[in-house]
């Protein structure tokens, strides 16, 4: 199993960032902080512990194991994050077995076993990262905006800020339609363009639908745009 530090030191940076800043409200946050303090434990034991085969320092990170684990098993994703809430949960059931075996072969000092159960707990830890965190700073940026209008300003309606939101989209979507993705991403490239260029359509739909100021009509033009941003999302899967 390779490890990738700048990526992952990348990765978490994602998650963290918005930590200081206590005007941005935190359900528009894609970030888990249990799962980010968890790094503080699979690093010394992915990049110490585990490449020495030190079994006695594997066992002793034993308590901090369990300790975050619990801690992510009982972690809530913020709002933002609701349409990734199944993978989520049957990520952590996976983290709470791999966590099981770890602590079995802590428990019998199984040098072999807790070797496998580290790289396991390693790699569970990575999948998750990659859950939580945007494949692109420019889809995350559109996310947020994106949420709030079809979770908060549609029910009840607020008119004003739906229209605010959606023009919002439409500057949003200039970075997003010239974003490229990472190296790691590549091979999504085409499929990743032809479903940003239908949701950027939509948008241009959802901005010309404000002008004949039709409830409906909005909120069917805004909904077409939730659903070809889901289809974004999906190339990511």
């Amino acid at each position: 199993m390779k490890c990738f530090p700048t990526f992952l030191a990348l990765s978490l940076l994602v998650l963290s960032t918005a930590a200081s800043a206590t005007t941005i409200d935190p359900e528009t946050e894609a970030r888990v902080p249990a799962l980010t303090s968890f790094h503080e434990v699979v690093y010394p034991l992915w990049h110490d512990a585990w490449p020495k085969k030190d079994v006695d320092a594997l066992v002793a990170l034993t308590p901090k194991v369990d300790a975050g684990v619990d801690a992510i098993a009982k972690a809530e994703l913020p709002g933002i994050l609701r349409d990734k809430k199944p993978t989520w949960d049957e990520a952590v059931a996976r983290l709470v077995a791999i966590r099981g075996g770890y602590d079995a072969a802590s428990a019998k000092k199984d040098g072999p076993a807790l070797l496998d159960a580290a790289e396991e707990l390693h790699a569970q830890f990575e999948k998750m990262v990659r859950i939580v965190r945007p494949a692109l700073k420019e889809l995350d940026a559109f996310h947020g905006t994106l949420y709030i209008l079809y979770h908060r300003q549609l029910d009840p309606y607020a008119p004003e800020a739906v229209a605010q939101s959606v023009r919002t989209l439409k500057e949003k979507t200039g970075p997003l339609l010239s974003a490229s993705l990472p190296e790691r991403l590549k091979a999504k490239e085409a499929a990743f363009v032809s479903a940003r260029g239908q949701l950027a359509a939509a948008v241009d739909e959802a901005v010309a639908s404000l002008e004949g100021k039709d409830e409906k009509a909005i909120r069917a033009a805004v909904d077409v745009v939730h659903t070809r941003y889901q289809e974004v999302e999906k190339v990511f899967d």
